[in-house]
């Protein structure tokens, strides 16, 4: 019956073998057919077969790495675990999917054109003379024109870059395990004395004025919210390609997204 409970879940319209949702899969799987679309059942490519918790394999590291690329910055240890169950919830969720934390070969997709929109519109960002902050070892390294607030705002980024993206993370409090984008976002923005409380990426989009800033840009939308600080990027879907860090020299399109910044910066 927990097969069969699994798929309801899901609205999916065949009840899936439960050997075919656990285990790491292999060769030698028969195909199945969920929803219209047929599963090879082995654990080569992501698709493959029904991703849930308690299952390992190849196709699980590169959920993983996926999820990190979309901007949940996620560990890549092959295995579907509370914490890569959480994360796949929180991708639902940002892209309106049923949020059952199980991926089913329309949410591979999802995830795949997602993860090709950020990387097919990335661009090296433009450094105004004047207001370039330097890069040195995953940090940021504030210019010295910058003002105060700014300089603030940098080094708290500094003290969460490389911290693990957790959903919901720096909301409840500004002090976390993790954070997620927005809330990673509200820290550096708390830190430079331009934000009371923490604000998911909804609410963002009303944070402060209409535009690009002189100093701070920030790009949020429903599904995620990163910003611009001196001429970086300081963005958890950075993570998976820095080796940690959120802070990065090239850009992303801000094509979809709500461009505010802090009054008078």
């Amino acid at each position: 019956m927990r097969a069969a409970a699994a798929t309801c879940a899901i609205g999916l319209t065949a009840v899936v073998p439960a050997s075919a949702l656990a285990g790491s899969g292999g060769a030698g799987v028969s195909p199945m057919v969920v929803g219209g679309h047929a599963y090879p059942g082995d654990s080569v490519h992501m698709g493959d077969r029904i991703l849930r918790p308690g299952m390992s394999g190849h196709d699980v590291r590169v959920l993983q790495d996926f999820l990190s690329r979309v901007g949940i910055g996620t560990k890549i240890n092959g295995r579907f675990g509370a914490t890569t169950r959480q994360h796949v919830i929180a991708f639902q969720r940002a892209h309106h999917l049923h949020p059952t934390g199980i991926v089913t070969w329309p949410v591979s997709q999802a995830l795949r054109t997602a993860a090709a929109g950020v990387e097919t519109t990335s661009t090296v960002i433009p450094l105004p003379a004047g207001s370039r902050a330097r890069l040195i070892s995953g940090q940021a390294v504030a210019p010295a024109s910058a003002p105060p607030a700014i300089k603030a705002a940098i080094a708290a980024a500094n003290q969460i870059a490389t911290r693990p993206y957790v959903y919901g993370g720096g909301h409840g409090s500004f002090n976390s395990s993790g954070y997620d984008c927005s809330g990673s976002v509200s820290y550096a923005l708390h830190g430079g004395g331009l934000i009371r409380d923490t604000e998911d990426s909804s609410q963002l989009e009303s944070y402060g004025s209409a535009g690009p800033g002189r100093w701070i840009t920030i790009y949020a939308n429903a599904g995620h919210a990163y910003m611009i600080i001196a001429g970086l990027r300081f963005d958890t879907s950075a993570q998976s390609s820095t080796g940690g860090s959120r802070w990065t020299t090239v850009g992303r399109s801000g094509a979809g997204f709500v461009i505010r910044h802090p009054a008078g910066y």
